[in-house]
């Protein structure tokens, strides 16, 4: 006899049946993982519909069961009704599920066959593309020849968006592109197998032409090529290569009857002054107008002009976007390389026009840095310029660190022999077509002009100028500023701004040209000098430096400036140079009287005229070679003079004490233990180490230092433990640049 089922018990043993059971059903109505489309398409409208239907009814049941569970005032007649109803119920709920499973598993077998049948289709792609490309390999290599291409390749997939160049040069995003860009446009990554292993395109040669430079006898491609007309700064250079064409043609036919110059091969050559280029450019040119700085364009001027006379082909541009595209830039910001060979052969620019190249070919511009020339006023110290070294010795500067050879850059005046004396050509002493009626304007002789083309420079002055107004009658070109009265003084006659030409012809009438102590080592004094003029100037005491002058404050060089204009009082002196305390009235009485007394004749040192020009241009081409890897054989060692220097003296001090010129080319044959054996010293040691001071004898210890890093050879420097191993040579009168024997 079975037990009465009690109502409480059978209801939750049923309700766990309904709950399992639903739990099963909900496992099937998850859909599969398969293609989106199947997950989001009509595929599954059809069985999604069954199961809500079978859902709703077990909800029903469901629900009449928890009812049951609840009601016990139900007779056991109600129950045997509701379990009788609920045993049709569930044999037809279990012919719906069985009906819903079957077409629940042909669903799933045909989804089988559709996924079957893309697999498939998917691998004959990837074999169809395996074949079409061979070389295609999308794993990183582990190649020890190429230590950073994982690092590089991780860096890339996270930056790859960050710059346009990037996707321009086919990367998506995949390792295959990352590979393929990594090793075929940069080269941080081995060349994938079956490819052939040829250099990134901007490592690549260019066909060299062959064809010689010959003297031209026309400037008419070069300012032709002068475009943008409306910038006062390309004004300037035009006007001045007209004015001075002539001249020049004269110089390079001289030049070119001279049988010991060597004819070089025709070059292709950019220059591009970074100084008049973007926002910078504009702020400068916006102050030629108004009394701003010419030096640089005048050198400028005339180094395009050198070029041009000297057979070379002269682009000259100051727009970013002409140079991008010259040099064949990847568009984007800079992260790229160039897109070709540099088609240039050198490029003269600026420490800004350096920056603009270094954010225009990405890693290209440490390939072709030997290439570049950097117009430098103030030069550049090889301890300021390796940057490494510059940076341990907490050498802050704003400009420097770029690793280049020292001799790399070019200066206006050869103050510093680590670097190349680059110059200009003063303006002619007399035009033909300067009337007698104009020469006679002012009484020769006793005319003085003052060397100042804006009003803060006169501020301290005032005395000082008074003292030489006392003989002579003092003209000045300072900027007039519309509506605002002049603060000159009231002896001074002031002209305003003056075209070159009438500058030079108010230098020609004058007897005195006078300085006021900035700006520091301009063109003007040497053109003074040029006309006829005495050249008067302060004398500072202590000498100027980044240490005590704003000026010179962060520029890369540690010069100590004794006035205002080193060159004209070192290497020209008196007669045509007056250096004074401009605090002492007597020092100041007695040079101007000294002047007045003196027939000063026109005088222009060689090395600032046409011809000396073009020689010492003509002997840099010919000559440097910093893309070479061999030691330097220019000047040759036959003109080498060695000398040890005093207890923190400096090489550059030490050779001009003899009458001779620091030489860093010739470092390298004195940097041997053998020298120091030739000079008599008796080393204790002797140790390669790394210092701008170097090679050194420390007599505390008898310790002899050589020079581990070649671009640290240096004629500046010095260090009161230190006897410095000078490299001095003879060099050619009014022209320091070369040397006898050095052609």
């Amino acid at each position: 006899m079975r037990a009465p089922l009690r109502p409480r018990s059978g209801c939750l043993l049923l309700c766990l049946c309904m709950s399992v059971l639903t739990l099963m059903l909900q496992s099937f109505w998850v859909p599969l993982e398969m293609a989106p489309d199947e997950l989001t398409g009509r595929s599954l409208e059809g069985q999604s519909h069954g199961f809500r239907s079978l859902a709703l009814q077990l909800k029903d049941l469901n629900s009449r069961v928890k009812k049951l569970s609840r009601d016990r005032d139900g007779t056991r007649d109600d129950l045997s009704m509701q379990l009788q109803s609920f045993r049709k119920d569930q044999q037809g709920l279990a012919r719906l599920v069985e009906r819903e499973m079957k077409r629940v598993f042909q669903k799933i077998d045909q989804l089988n066959h559709q996924h079957e049948q893309r697999q498939d289709t998917a691998l004959s792609q990837d074999q169809h593309k395996t074949q079409a490309e061979p070389t295609e390999n999308c794993k990183v290599p582990l190649d020890p020849t190429f230590p950073l291409c994982a690092d590089k390749m991780e860096f890339l997939r996270l930056h790859w968006k960050t710059d346009p160049c990037y996707a321009f040069y086919g990367v998506d995003g995949s390792t295959c592109s990352l590979l393929k860009y990594l090793s075929q446009t940069e080269d941080f990554c081995p060349l994938q197998a079956g490819l052939n292993h040829t250099a990134p395109a901007w490592h690549q040669t260019p066909r060299s032409h062959s064809e010689k430079a010959e003297i031209r006898t026309s400037l008419a491609p070069l300012s032709e090529s002068i475009t943008n007309s409306s910038s006062p700064g390309l004004k300037f250079i035009r006007a001045r290569v007209q004015r001075m064409e002539q001249r020049w043609i004269r110089a390079g036919l001289n030049l070119s009857r001279r049988s010991n110059i060597t004819v070089s091969r025709k070059l292709r050559v950019l220059l591009y002054p970074g100084t008049l280029a973007g926002s910078l450019g504009q702020r400068f040119e916006a102050m030629v107008e108004r009394g701003g700085p010419l030096g640089e364009l005048v050198q400028w001027a005339d180094l395009s002009a050198s070029l041009t006379v000297l057979g070379h082909n002269v682009t000259l541009t100051t727009s970013q976007h002409l140079l991008h595209s010259l040099i064949g830039a990847a568009p984007g910001r800079g992260s790229c390389p160039i897109q070709r060979p540099l088609t240039f052969d050198l490029i003269y620019t600026d420490y800004h026009g350096l920056a603009h190249l270094q954010g225009a070919m990405g890693i290209a511009f440490r390939h072709y840095q030997c290439r570049y020339r950097i117009l430098d006023s103030f030069g550049t110290e090889p301890a300021f310029n390796l940057g490494s070294y510059a940076r341990s010795r907490e050498d802050k500067t704003l400009w420097g660190s770029w690793d280049l050879h020292p001799q790399q850059y070019m200066t206006m005046f050869p103050h510093t022999p680590d670097n190349s004396f680059l110059g200009f050509v003063t303006e002619e002493s007399l035009k033909a077509e300067v009337k007698k009626e104009a020469m006679d304007s002012y009484k020769k002789g006793n005319v003085a002009v003052v060397y100042a083309k804006q009003e803060y420079m006169w501020e301290g002055k005032s005395d000082y100028v008074k003292v030489i107004s006392e003989e002579f009658e003092i003209h000045a070109t300072v900027y007039k500023r519309p509506g605002i009265p002049s603060q000159l003084p009231s002896f001074v006659i002031n002209h305003g701004l003056l075209s070159q030409d009438n500058f030079v012809q108010l230098l020609h009438n004058a007897k005195v040209f006078v300085g006021l102590g900035f700006p520091y080592e301009g063109p003007a004094p040497i053109e003074a000098i040029a006309m006829g003029c005495a050249f008067i100037q302060p004398r500072f005491k202590p000498p100027h430096s980044s240490k005590n002058n704003n000026f010179y404050k962060g520029k890369p060089t540690t010069r100590k400036i004794s006035s205002q204009h080193p060159y004209a009082e070192e290497f020209i002196g008196k007669p045509y140079v007056w250096t004074v305390d401009v605090n002492n009235r007597t020092e100041i009485q007695q040079a101007i009287q000294n002047i007045f007394h003196t027939e000063v004749q026109p005088f222009t040192p060689r090395e600032f005229t046409c011809e000396g020009m073009l020689e010492r241009l003509q002997a840099y081409i010919t000559h440097q070679n910093f893309c070479s890897k061999s030691l330097p054989t220019w000047p040759p060692k036959s003109v080498l003079r060695v000398l040890l220097s005093p207890l923190g003296e400096s090489c550059t001090n030490v050779c001009r004490h003899s009458s001779l010129t620091c030489e860093p080319a010739l470092f390298h044959y004195l940097n041997s233990a053998a020298t120091f054996t030739s000079l008599k010293l008796n080393c204790s040691s002797v140790k390669a180490e790394v210092s701008h001071l170097f090679p050194a004898y420390n007599p505390w210890g008898r310790q002899c230092h050589l020079q581990l890093e070649p671009l640290l050879f240096s004629c500046a420097g010095s260090d009161p433990s230190f006897r410095r191993l000078c490299p001095c040579r003879e060099y050619t009168p009014g022209q320091v640049a070369l040397c006898p024997g050095c052609s």
